[in-house]
């Protein structure tokens, strides 16, 4: 227990100190996907395009990418416990500009210095808790939980905020994370004693000619990936110059790192070929994980669920991802193969696309989705954490900070990449099956003349008046054509991520090396953290 009088005064139990390191962690971990909790509203709140939004995501992944590397510096500069006050208080001071502003152009300065602060305040809880867990495999159990809690962070988030967004304006929300930070961080100041938790180094030296070149770049990705499709990609010129800048940014970050005595990124990580074959398959992963956020455009758009309920269902995923990441590190710490583990991950997430292919409908009874929101879940929790602990474990012990920054970058290009995708998929596959409906429907005029009179029918039964509802029919019809035109686009996502996860099977069966990799993070820091 000396680490326990050390840290935290004395008097002080254990599961108190646990739950505490816990309640600061929780919206901490929120704040990620907050601002993405219910597009719809927040769009109406600024009078900003669902773009705008997603953007305003990205700026604050970009924040935490870039600024991982340095936020090390100051932890181990100053005393945790002035560390985590001066980031806490920063942070309300940030969120509560967030609460008061609805000039997008603010909330993404805002969101960009929450991502910063956000580094801070998640260092001190990863290195808590992983001090609190006294087992063998300590680190093994600590990263199941964090990235256990990182998966459950967007749907949990909206499960959370729902009632709030109905109630009130969207913009409450931010004052909801400030009253949530109080408990946890109350309690975290009160029991701590001053302490260094890492070594203690002077703050010099610190290269933020990195940082500048670094966040801009980063910047500049999550803008053309959000942005490229609705202004047709290179033919307009800011896409253009964006991706001009990108690559500018990118050779003289990459010069820097190759020359400099300390770089963000040790270059040298790339050369392990395990460390490449666990950045692709985080990759995959990211892009895998993203189509779900076709399921629950599905369970909006197609079976008219309000937030409330789609997030409530939804909680059966995260059920789902509580199994998967106990999984995990169970089978983790028993040494099990990363072959079997990877499988059996890969094949739940199969199972459940390919089930989800299958139960694209207009109608459909909501029980029947539960089994494979627990399922997608599980794949998922039983992924993530054996793969980023394999590339931390792939590389030399003297680049492994540079291994967790590296993937940290790879998380965030391949988050934005799946936005990308699904917004050109969205549009390019649902304008193509929804002239193909129309089309056939233009052909066969008995039969647009039976649905026409079947929807005014319908209409007239409500009460409306015949000439009404002769209006209205055709905007009925329209909507019908949007909902399959949706279900074909939904169909023909699945399918390819279906192939994708059949592809990085075949991969890991065709490469048996990484079962050498021998997974070992007790003597390593605690990887950046990051969704």
């Amino acid at each position: 227990m000396g680490q326990s009088k050390q840290t935290f005064r004395s008097w002080v139990p254990e599961w108190l100190i646990r739950l505490t390191i816990l309640l600061v962690l929780f919206p901490t971990v929120m704040l990620f996907a907050l601002s993405t909790a219910n597009v719809n509203a927040a769009t109406g709140f600024y009078g900003a395009e669902p773009s705008d939004i997603q953007f305003s995501m990205l700026v604050y992944y970009a924040a935490l990418v870039a600024f991982t590397p340095l936020e090390k510096r100051f932890f181990s500069r100053i005393a945790t416990k002035e560390y985590f006050l001066i980031c806490l208080v920063l942070q309300v001071m940030v969120t509560y500009c967030c609460y008061h502003t609805r000039e997008v152009s603010v909330l993404f300065i805002c969101r960009f210095l929450q991502g910063i602060l956000n580094c801070g305040v998640t260092s001190i809880c990863l290195t808590l808790l992983f001090s609190r867990l006294k087992s063998e495999h300590a680190r093994e159990t600590g990263y199941a939980i964090f990235y256990g809690m990182i998966l459950c962070s967007g749907s949990l988030t909206s499960l959370v905020t729902a009632p709030l967004v109905d109630d009130y304006e969207y913009n409450a929300l931010y004052k909801m994370i400030i009253y949530t930070f109080i408990p946890g961080a109350v309690l975290l100041l009160l029991l701590m004693n001053r302490v260094h938790l890492v070594r203690k180094t002077p703050l010099y030296q610190l290269d933020w000619t990195s940082f500048v070149i670094y966040a801009p770049m980063l910047i500049l990705m999550g803008y053309v990936m959000i942005y490229g499709q609705q202004y047709y990609w290179l033919q307009d010129s800011r896409i253009v110059w964006s991706i001009a800048g990108i690559i500018f940014l990118a050779t003289v970050f990459v010069v820097r790192q190759l020359y400099s005595k300390r770089p963000f990124i040790n270059m040298e990580v790339f050369k392990s070929r395990g460390f490449l074959f666990g950045i692709t398959l985080l990759g995959g992963l990211y892009l895998i994980r993203g189509s779900f956020n076709v399921t629950t455009s599905f369970f909006s758009t197609v079976l008219g669920m309000d937030p409330i309920h789609t997030y409530e269902l939804l909680g059966y995923n995260l059920v789902g991802i509580l199994i998967g990441a106990v999984v995990a590190a169970r089978l983790v710490i028993k040494k099990r193969p990363l072959q079997f583990i990877w499988l059996v991950g890969f094949f739940l997430l199969l199972v459940f696309h390919s089930t989800m292919y299958f139960l694209f409908t207009s109608e459909a009874d909501q029980s029947i989705f539960i089994l494979p929101l627990i399922i997608q879940g599980s794949g998922a929790g039983i992924l993530l954490t054996p793969i980023v602990l394999f590339i931390i474990s792939s590389v030399p012990e003297s680049i492994s900070v540079s291994a967790s920054t590296a993937g940290v970058f790879i998380r965030f290009t391949f988050f934005g990449m799946s936005s990308a995708l699904i917004n050109y998929g969205s549009l390019y596959f649902t304008k193509i099956h929804a002239m193909r409906l129309s089309d056939g429907i233009s052909k066969t005029d008995n039969g647009l003349a039976e649905r026409l009179h079947t929807y005014q029918s319908a209409l007239q039964s409500r009460g409306l008046m015949a000439d009404q509802a002769a209006k209205l029919a055709p905007g009925l019809l329209d909507k019908a054509i949007q909902k399959q035109a949706f279900l074909k686009y939904a169909m023909d996502y699945y399918e390819l991520i279906g192939i994708l996860i059949l592809v990085l099977m075949l991969l890991i069966v065709m490469t048996p090396y990484i079962n050498r990799t021998i997974i070992n993070v007790k003597s390593k820091q605690p990887a950046a953290a990051t969704v």
